[in-house]
């Protein structure tokens, strides 16, 4: 009958136990020294090697010629337990086996010697399945048990076990086995095997199964099947996972915000029957990789992967920022976790990729973060467009902002009112006002160039350019923009939406109001242009000068 690989080949000796030397050497010691406690709690992630532990342990304190602590596997009592002959081993399955009546039976069973080995040895997998009850019951006869019986814990949560448990066992706590001693323990399985096993694919199977032998042991044996040599490409294939080069083709895809071409590559990988929740799992590790790279200068210990794969990690990782790769994780792990919730995982993987590629679409504080952090990196290295103006089309664009006029009379008529009610209130360099357009006639009239009106600020490219030499940071947020002349006095700047809010922060006021000063020679007051805002706040001293003057009070105004 065929035997599983991870069954076949599970370790028989502490010697053939892989990647947990510190708990090995430890109970070899106790075994060849006779000082083997009544009970022990083996802790770890899955396919360490806990219950194969407890059962070279089983074996070694029953061994009739015990080898340098390791059983001989040749003797009646180790053939006995291998072949499952010897009642004195009893394994019990706490997820089954979880309530007090079975713990009750445990208990009586432990009054009675042996049969045939020297102890009776209890081994509970995934202890952490007990009921309270159960362990309650199991509290006495495990901190005080019949000199011929030995417990052996195992569970993968020691967290979730009573405090009074693990005070009565000696715990020992199993690691994640090193990718590179998993390769290598699955070249040793290949070549009794007769399979033609790369290191590349040694290495991704060792990297798929996360620290975890039984994992990559049953990967290998999937993958046993193929013909030729197993490579990448073909453990890739076995595993449903997507293969590294469109890994890196979807990242390069995210950093240059290229949607299109990654919904490709989604569509492509379905087509293939890539499994996109693995996907977007693969693309998660793919960016804590760049994340490691940009955050650490030695990185080989950290990733596992080829030469030529780590230098293609390394200039991914210098063409995006650290804020970037951060929220790129958030995204991904929070559509892997809806994804398993959701009815389509195709669409799921899609806006997850459309996300990426486009954080405008993302109003939350990490896709905030993440542009400006693009933003930085933008100002930093220098490679900043000149900003241009066409004065042109902003004329025409923006005609309903001209007042205009018909007749003079009435032209006169509309300069009497804007005078009695201004429709722009002075602003102070950290508040922000919007000005009231004109009303619209049927014909435009010339732009304004007296005090009242809003016209355009044609000198507004060369107060870029003085503004280019002093701060670059700004200029990026002025890339595009206009200016008005409002009432002879205002200068109205109309450019991306979070102009306001950028305007109030630092010296930026101060900066543009110098360099218009430097180019015009005037001093005018900012504010930012809105179309879009059909009135404006009132002037609070215009209309205290308007009630004072009512009431009969003689001012002054400058």
């Amino acid at each position: 009958m065929y035997r599983a690989f991870y069954r076949k080949y599970r370790p028989s000796t502490f010697t053939d136990v892989v990647g947990q030397e510190h708990i090995t050497k430890t109970l070899e010691n106790a075994v060849k020294s006779g000082k083997t406690s009544h009970a022990y709690l083996f802790t770890g992630s899955r396919g360490t090697g806990k219950t194969s532990c407890a059962k070279i342990l089983a074996k070694a304190v029953n061994c009739l010629n015990p080898q340098n602590g390791n059983p001989c596997n040749e003797c009646e009592i180790c053939r006995g337990i291998d072949s499952g002959s010897i009642l004195d081993i009893i394994e019990i399955d706490a997820a089954s086996n979880n309530g007090v009546d079975n713990i009750r039976d445990l208990r009586e069973e432990a009054n009675f010697t042996p049969a045939s080995a020297k102890y009776r040895v209890y081994i509970i997998d995934e202890v952490h399945m007990l009921s309270i009850g159960a362990f309650n019951a199991l509290l006495k006869t495990l901190e005080e048990p019949p000199a011929h019986v030995i417990f052996i814990l195992a569970t993968t949560e020691v967290h979730k076990l009573p405090s009074t448990i693990l005070s009565r066992c000696q715990r020992f706590d199993f690691k994640r086995i090193p990718p590179e001693e998993i390769a290598g323990r699955l070249k040793e399985v290949a070549q009794k095997e007769n399979l033609r096993l790369a290191d590349d694919g040694a290495m991704l199977i060792a990297r798929i199964a996360d620290g975890a032998m039984r994992d990559a042991l049953s990967l290998l044996d999937r993958c046993s099947s193929y013909d030729g040599v197993i490579d990448s490409a073909a453990v890739a294939d076995s595993a449903g996972l997507a293969g590294r080069e469109y890994i890196f083709e979807l990242c390069d895809c995210i950093i240059q915000k290229d949607s299109a071409k990654a919904l490709e590559i989604i569509n492509r990988l379905y087509n293939d029957s890539c499994d996109m929740e693995r996907l977007l799992i693969e693309l998660t590790s793919h960016f804590r990789n760049l994340m490691v790279s940009k955050a650490v200068k030695n990185i080989e210990n950290m990733i596992i992967c080829s030469e030529g794969e780590l230098k293609t990690i390394r200039e991914q990782s210098e063409k995006t920022t650290l804020a970037t790769i951060m929220s790129c994780i958030d995204v991904l792990t929070d559509a892997a976790a809806d994804m398993k919730q959701g009815a389509n995982r195709r669409t799921a993987a899609e806006l997850c990729i459309i996300r990426l590629c486009t954080p405008s679409l993302d109003a939350d504080i990490n896709s905030v973060l993440r542009r400006l952090a693009e933003l930085e990196s933008l100002v930093s290295s220098g490679n900043i467009p000149r900003p241009t103006s066409n004065v042109n089309e902003v004329r025409v664009e923006e005609k309903a902002v001209n007042p205009p006029a018909q007749e003079t009379a009435k032209n006169e008529e509309i300069k009497e009112k804007a005078a009695e009610k201004p429709t722009s209130a002075p602003v102070a360099d950290d508040e922000i006002p919007l000005p009231e357009p004109p009303p619209e006639t049927k014909e435009p009239a010339e732009p304004q160039t007296s005090a009242e009106g809003t016209i355009p600020f044609d000198r507004w490219p060369e107060v870029l350019d003085k503004i280019f030499s002093k701060d670059k940071s700004l200029i990026v947020m002025l890339t595009g923009s206009t200016a008005f002349v409002h009432n002879g006095k205002y200068l109205l700047i109309k450019g991306s939406p979070v102009l306001e809010m950028y305007l109030k922060t630092g010296d930026y006021s101060k900066i543009i109001k110098e360099a218009v000063a430097g180019v015009t020679g005037k001093n005018y007051t900012l504010a930012v242009y809105n179309n879009k805002q059909e009135t404006a706040p009132k002037n609070p001293l215009s209309d205290l000068i308007s009630r004072a003057k009512s009431l009969g009070v003689n001012i002054e105004e400058e």
